[in-house]
């Protein structure tokens, strides 16, 4: 008797995976192909969602290329290079088109210009070349309320970003040195990118932000449209005949305050762990 039931059992479950993929090859035989949206929203503060996402679609066989939707003034050094890494591997084997929203700026641009084509609106603010610490003096505002703090370090330089004293004229020199370092890094992935001569990009290296118009003049973006046109781009580049499918994935909501608006605030403690970030620092009203 149980001997049947396992038959009758095994024979159900084959059913059900014959079903799911015969289903699965209809709708990949019955699509013209898909375009995948990674959204990058708000400040870069890690990179493991995105590449993670990026990864799901570069592997999947029914998605023909992939619109990286960018929303962001910048973040960290470190996460921004990391998906600009990711994106130099997946333009190997399938198209990514950047989408350029109202700012894709200094970090946002980073993770951008590795892309095989970038659309940017007219009025995006985009660019920014270059690399900034900001360290918070609060000592005096300490000294009136009568607080002291005690520091004990193993070395010199160990609490040169502490907010809680001045920058020394050779502190200065030190992290002058090391923003150089990193700002080299950031003309270097332009030029690399974007298939532009090292000194013309220097040229326009200082920081500046340009418009989407501006950008495109200057060859750091290749052509002016929304995002429907990015994904008319992405189709035609991965060679769908007739209207793509569009996927997508939502992230989690605690990524979302983390990358949102709320995420300013995360920009006023990094300089507190000492750290160096690609951000376009936005008017606050």
């Amino acid at each position: 008797m149980k001997s049947k039931k396992l038959k009758i059992f095994l024979i159900i479950v084959g059913i059900i995976v014959l079903l799911s993929f015969f289903i699965t090859i209809m709708e990949n035989r019955l699509s013209a192909g898909k375009v995948a949206i990674v959204n990058v929203k708000g400040i870069i503060v890690e990179s493991k969602s995105t590449i993670d996402e990026i990864k799901q679609y570069r592997k999947d066989p029914s998605v023909k290329a992939i619109v990286l939707r960018v929303e962001s003034p910048g973040g960290a050094v470190v996460p921004s290079q990391e998906i600009f890494e990711e994106i130099k591997r997946t333009i190997k084997s399938k198209p990514v088109v950047v989408s350029m929203g109202s700012i894709a700026a200094s970090g946002g641009y980073y993770i951008s210009c590795p892309a095989t084509k970038i659309v940017a609106n007219p009025g995006t603010l985009t660019g920014s070349i270059g690399v900034l610490i900001e360290i918070p003096n609060i000592k005096e505002l300490l000294d009136k309320i009568g607080v002291k703090a005690e520091v004990i370090k193993s070395g010199k330089y160990k609490d040169i970003t502490s907010p809680l004293k001045p920058l020394k004229a050779d502190e200065k020199e030190i992290l002058q040195k090391l923003i150089q370092d990193i700002h080299e890094q950031f003309v270097n992935a332009v030029a690399e990118g974007r298939k532009i001569p090292l000194k013309d990009v220097r040229k326009i290296a200082d920081g500046r932000a340009f418009t989407g118009i501006e950008a495109k003049q200057l060859g750091l973006v290749d052509e002016i449209g929304d995002l429907d046109r990015a994904i008319q781009i992405a189709a035609q580049l991965g060679k769908i005949k007739g209207e793509p499918e569009i996927v997508t994935k939502k992230k989690p909501l605690l990524i979302d305050i983390l990358k949102g608006d709320t995420g300013a605030l995360i920009r006023k403690f990094l300089p507190y762990m000492g750290a160096y970030y690609l951000y376009f620092p936005q008017t606050q009203n």
